[in-house]
């Protein structure tokens, strides 16, 4: 079972429809997480949504009692709240990206995704991260092609997996095989 904690966004139930395709899935507000589904879950996704990670603790506290012993995905602010568990810095990004399409790059030979293909994806965001980024087991596997902005991490050691971008959007292209690989891995 997927167990999706929304935060209060409007594309989450998109994610849910996409994760459906795949397995069973559970989803509740932030303000009403549910301990029972956090337990028996057997991947945890950090939706989308508004503001910004530090103004979410309860994701805070349940990505680091749940890192490593579950599957972990974030996705947009989910992204950046992996990011930002692992002492990140979060900030503003010069060009807000709402309903955009970029091009991204695998940049990385760790990736489940074969390195140097290259996906259209849908952006929704006005924060990135502040790099340089190092955190034990994390790789930055996905960057923008124009601006070499972070767009997918991943921890293979931890199952932890994050998309800046939006794999659930009609903007990118392949979203439910990128879904479907990190579902899988």
């Amino acid at each position: 079972m997927i167990y999706v904690i929304d935060h209060k966004d409007s594309f989450t139930h998109n994610v849910v429809h996409q994760l459906s395709l795949f397995d069973e899935v559970r989803c509740t507000n932030y303000d009403e997480i549910d301990n029972r589904y956090l337990k028996s879950a057997s991947t945890i996704v950090l939706s989308p949504g508004p503001g910004s990670p530090k103004d979410y603790p309860r994701t805070s506290r349940i990505y680091k009692n749940f890192k490593g012993k579950k599957r972990i995905v974030g996705i947009c602010l989910g992204f950046q709240q992996i990011l930002f568990c692992e002492g990140a810095k979060i900030v503003q990004q010069k060009q807000i990206y709402h309903g955009f399409q970029s091009k991204v790059k695998v940049v990385s030979k760790n990736s489940l995704f074969k390195n140097k293909n290259i996906y259209k994806v849908g952006r929704y965001h006005s924060l990135k991260l502040k790099e340089p980024f190092y955190s034990k087991n994390f790789d930055i596997t996905m960057r923008c092609v124009i601006s070499g902005s972070a767009m997918a991490l991943e921890n293979n050691f931890d199952k932890i997996f994050g998309f800046q971008f939006h794999p659930e959007s009609f903007l990118t292209k392949n979203g439910n095989l990128l879904i479907k690989k990190i579902l899988s891995a």
